[in-house]
């Protein structure tokens, strides 16, 4: 049996690490065991110790933005020192024969594998750019530090082989997937999100921050929305610490008057409620995201998207049949594309049907799960 240690970035539950659970639930236990090693508590570590999957709570070596002081260097140092004590000792008991590192902004698999020689499988879910040297610094360390690299999309690997072109040689593209059930869900409808049922629900599910387009939305719709039937869901906390983007939307619907018409929900587990009152779906992310897996839980719920012609969501919504992709920051193509979806509920239909015919096709669970297992048999 395989002995696999799996170094992961959070405990939340938002893209990369439901991506996570879902190859964890997969795996077949009775080949592969993983320890994994998380940095707090959260809903992810409920749901992995539901599964009987060990977790270790310990610093995980992330890269954050403010890190760079001696005072958070130091910190950093100290508590990745701590944690390779911790990792050691359990290598003593477990004998890892893999170190699977999964995002970028974990450090501590690659140190670790390098200091036992064990093989290090290394899932980049990340489409970083900026600032330029964060962005040439990961393809470094992937080329010294990772015996195979793992991208969630064709852009996620271009990103990198356009830096470094000799990771083309150990790197594949394994698209997320997601297992989805259709289960009638009470308590569903608009209403209990505070809308009416003749209302055009457009819902925008992610973090509350720099790069998910909120902002964008917002003055959209202000300029050329706010008098119509069409609504604004926002499903979604922000990063601790960064609170202040949370603060700067809800000072653009007060400046505009759009408390009615704009509802702000934190995150939540169960998405199903929220999927069953949308009639079109965002994804209006103003840098490139590397995979988009909102937009594939919206295509499962049989929800049309318009979402930003950026990144991975290119290989995700197949534009003018699942979705509509805009140019990012183009307020008036934005528009355009929501009330084209909230005039036509044959259209809105269509499309719906169509992403869900794709991402049965191309993105469950199962063949996610395959593929990745099979890479973990290779190493």
């Amino acid at each position: 049996m395989k002995q696999i240690l799996v170094v992961h970035q959070s405990a939340e539950m938002y893209g990369s690490d439901k991506a996570l659970l879902l190859f964890l639930l997969g795996l077949d236990k009775s080949q592969n065991k993983a320890i994994v090693v998380l940095p707090g508590e959260g809903p992810l570590k409920g749901e992995l110790e539901s599964a009987g999957i060990k977790v270790v709570i310990s610093p995980v070596g992330k890269l954050y933005r403010n890190m760079f002081s001696v005072t958070n260097l130091v910190k950093f140092l100290r508590d990745t020192r701590r944690s390779l004590k911790v990792l050691g000792q359990m290598h003593r008991q477990y004998n890892f024969s893999i170190v699977y590192s999964n995002t970028l902004a974990v450090f501590l698999g690659m140190v670790f594998a390098r200091q036992k020689k064990i093989k290090h499988i290394w899932h980049v879910h990340e489409i970083i750019t900026h600032p330029k040297w964060i962005a040439a610094l990961f393809p470094f360390l992937l080329e010294k530090f990772a015996d195979m690299i793992i991208c969630n999309s064709k852009a996620t690997m271009a990103n990198l082989i356009h830096r470094r072109p000799d990771l083309k040689n150990k790197s594949t593209v394994v698209y997320n997937g997601l297992e989805y059930h259709e289960r009638q869900v009470v308590g569903n409808t608009k209403e209990s999100f505070g809308f009416s049922q003749n209302d055009i629900v457009v819902t925008l599910v992610g973090r509350i921050s720099r790069l998910k387009g909120h902002k964008w939305v917002l003055s959209t719709y202000a300029k050329f929305l706010s008098e119509s039937d069409i609504k604004l869901l926002f499903v979604g906390s922000p990063v601790p610490g960064q609170e202040h983007y949370l603060t700067e939307a809800k000072q653009i619907i007060d400046d505009n008057h759009l408390g009615d018409k704009v509802k702000i929900v934190p995150f939540t587990k169960d998405l199903r409620p929220v999927w069953n009152a949308t009639d079109i779906a965002l994804m209006p992310s103003t840098e490139a995201e590397s995979f988009g897996l909102v937009a594939l839980e919206a295509m499962f719920a049989k929800k049309p998207v318009v979402a930003s012609d950026l990144g991975g969501l290119k290989e995700v919504v197949e534009h003018d049949k699942t979705g509509i992709l805009v140019q990012p920051n183009n307020e008036e193509a934005l528009a355009k594309a929501i009330i084209q979806f909230s005039k036509d509920t044959g259209m809105r239909r269509e499309y719906g049907e169509e992403g869900y015919k794709r991402a049965q096709a191309n993105f469950t669970a199962g063949k996610y799960v395959e593929e990745l297992t099979n890479i973990i048999n290779e190493a």
